[in-house]
């Protein structure tokens, strides 16, 4: 049994060892923490200290996945982020026992159910809708639910093309963002909307000018159906983004339009567009060069601005207004953005929405501008309430990152995303398998028109845009629900008895 002696005497060297190392390991932070001047805890308690960030940075880990009840994270719980999964995996989402919803909640939208709702045979049904019926070009739009604008660059290209596959199968649109048209849009074969951000990414000369000869080779893709036009996005209103030089390889510039290897800065807004007169040209003249429908995204921050909007269109006549309107809330979300911004600046969509739809039935615009809203609507509900408030169409981003396998382990801003879907690190992309997530970004938007209709059948309404605001209930602080109709009163309900 001698090699047993030499083993043990083996183990007990490697632990004095590793505790040597271990005390001068100790020693040399103990002096770097003393030395250094950043951190007033570290300096204080040296080594001690550092466990202070440790359990910092573990404290949201174990918070999402062990002391969170299911209601109760922020920006999106558990529960809904449970709902996309299932329904991207094409599994049911009946559930036992009951609600885990406290109904108790101010701002709690509850539909009112019909007495006596349609057979099932009736059962209530997408139709399509038209958008640009002036333009050369019209849009015949499917879906009510579509996937909002993620740039190539801000998502990875595996995340793209999954997107894309997946918006095809679905029939429904997707938003290439503001970083321009990507070949790994066009990869999957489904309708596009082009943004034009305030970079002009895609469609720029190189000192930024909107550059039409571009614009007009973008038009010329059969799958680019609309142009929007990016005024401002709910995270960061008035606030224009950085793409960093590290992220600017030879495709990305030349996808963009930009210079490799250098910061490129999107100005805060569009330099040509001073006021809404500027806008309405603006539109005008990329309605005329691309012939199809034309929109613009924007954050409301109050009434008065979006009433001076329609009183314009009102004086130049219809033919003067966008096709369309996206409203993003101020709950709308993005890979990176000042908190002060994302927190405190623009109106949450369910303000903001029954106001624009009121302002358009004001103006008799509704069969002329279509509003698409957007912000935080990833669910059934989210989505039945938004067409009750007036909207047309639904768009989301991060649902449909969620049914591509998103955790919300809100890294989007880095290079780290662990699921592969906001980074470009191959070693994360493997991950992210485009054929396989296409299916569950399909599965996501089919479960939601599919009960967004049983929402509908329910209420009863053939249409889920028959469903109106007395059709909802709010939840008042006191607990006792209100009709909709009473706290946001529509335009016609003002006028007409």
């Amino acid at each position: 049994m001698e090699w047993a002696g030499w083993a043990l005497q083996f183990l007990a060297l490697l632990f004095v060892f590793m505790i040597g190392v271990a005390m001068l390991a100790a020693l040399a932070f103990f002096i770097i923490d003393r030395r250094q001047t950043e951190d007033a805890i570290r300096r204080n308690y040296p080594v001690i200290g550092r466990f202070r960030h440790l359990f910092s940075e573990l404290g949201e880990f174990f918070r999402q996945y062990f002391f969170a009840m299911d209601r109760e994270e922020l920006p999106f719980n558990r529960a809904q982020r449970e709902w996309v999964h299932r329904a991207s995996g094409g599994m049911g989402n009946t559930v036992a026992f009951g609600s885990t919803r406290n109904i108790g909640v101010a701002g709690t939208p509850i539909f009112v159910n019909a007495a006596f709702p349609p057979l099932d045979d009736q059962f209530a049904a997408t139709e399509a809708m038209v958008i640009g019926p002036t333009a050369r070009e019209p849009f015949v739009a499917q879906s009510i639910f579509n996937i909002s604008g993620m740039s190539y660059g801000a998502i990875s290209r595996p995340a793209v093309e999954a997107l894309s596959k997946g918006a095809a199968k679905a029939g429904i649109w997707m938003n290439t963002g503001e970083g321009g048209l990507s070949p790994y849009h066009l990869k999957g074969g489904c309708d596009l909307v082009f943004q034009i951000g305030t970079a002009k990414y895609g469609v720029r000369d190189m000192a930024g000018n909107l550059d039409s000869d571009k614009l007009r080779e973008v038009a010329a893709h059969p799958q680019v159906r609309m142009f929007e036009i990016k005024l401002a996005q709910g995270a960061k209103p008035g606030k224009g983004g950085i793409l960093p030089a590290a992220k600017v390889n030879a495709e990305i510039a030349q996808i963009r339009g930009i210079v490799r290897g250098q910061d490129s800065l999107s100005p805060n807004r569009h330099v040509e567009v001073d006021d809404f007169g500027d806008l309405l040209d603006f539109v005008q003249k990329i309605r005329e060069i691309t012939g199809k429908p034309v929109g613009f995204k924007t954050v409301v921050g109050g009434e008065d601005a979006m009433r001076d909007l329609f009183k314009l269109i009102a004086e130049r006549g219809e033919d003067a207004a966008p096709d369309f309107i996206t409203l993003d809330g101020g709950e709308g979300g993005t890979g990176a953005a000042p908190m002060p911004l994302i927190d405190l600046v623009g109106m949450p969509v369910r303000e903001a929405l029954p106001l624009l739809s009121n302002l358009r039935s004001e103006y008799g615009l509704n069969d002329r501008i279509r509003l698409i809203a957007s912000g935080k609507l990833v669910n059934p509900g989210d989505v039945a309430w938004a067409l009750a408030a007036g909207a047309d169409f639904v768009t989301s981003a991060r649902g449909f990152m969620f049914s591509l396998g998103c955790i919300q382990a809100l890294k989007c801003n880095r290079n780290t995303c662990p699921t592969g879907i906001t980074t470009h690190d191959p070693r994360f992309q493997k991950g992210l398998v485009v054929n396989t997530k296409a299916e569950k970004v399909a599965h996501y938007a089919n479960s939601i028109t599919k009960e967004v209709e049983m929402i509908a059948h329910s209420v009863g309404v053939s249409e889920p845009r028959q469903i109106r605001r007395r059709h909802v209930r709010l939840v008042q602080p006191n607990g006792i629900s209100v009709p909709m109709n009473e706290l946001f009163p529509s335009y016609i309900h003002q006028t007409i008895p």
